[in-house]
C-alpha cells in the first residue's frame, strides 16, 4: 500500500500546487482543482491525455466533465488520503494544460459556457 504523504513532505509539495490552483478539500485529505476551458473538445483533449498519465501511474482521478469544466479530486482511496502519487499527478495534470483559465473560489458553483449561453439568451 502507497503510504500517506509525511507532514514534512506536504509543507512543501503542497504550497506549489496552490499557487497553480489546487486547494485543500474541507473534512478529506484530499486536493481539488478546477480547469475552465475555451470549449468541450480542449477540456475532452485535456481529460484523454490525463487519462493516459493516470493509467501509466496506475493512479486515477476522481472527476466529472461538464462542457468546458474539468473538476479534479485527487486523494488515494487505499491510503485514505493524500500519497506521493496525488503530488505526481496533480504535477502531471498541470503540465498537461498549463495556460488553461482555473476556477479558485471551489466554495461557488461553477457555470460551464453552456450554462452562460443559456442565460444570455
Amino acid at each position: 500500500m502507497t503510504p500517506l504523504l509525511p507532514e514534512d513532505d506536504r509543507r512543501t509539495a503542497l504550497p506549489p500546487l496552490a499557487e497553480t490552483g489546487w486547494a485543500a478539500v474541507p473534512g478529506k485529505d484530499a486536493i481539488r482543482k478546477v480547469w475552465k476551458f475555451p470549449n468541450f473538445s480542449q477540456a475532452w483533449g485535456f481529460m484523454s491525455r490525463a487519462a493516459l498519465v493516470a493509467e501509466k501511474l496506475n493512479h486515477h482521478p476522481d472527476w466529472t466533465n461538464r462542457y468546458n469544466v474539468v473538476d479534479v479530486t485527487l486523494t488515494t482511496h487505499s491510503a485514505k488520503g493524500l500519497t506521493r502519487l496525488d503530488i505526481d499527478l496533480a504535477h502531471a495534470m498541470d503540465r498537461l494544460a498549463p495556460d488553461t483559465e482555473i476556477e479558485r473560489n471551489h466554495g461557488e458553483p461553477v457555470s460551464c459556457l453552456c450554462e452562460l449561453h443559456a442565460r444570455k439568451a
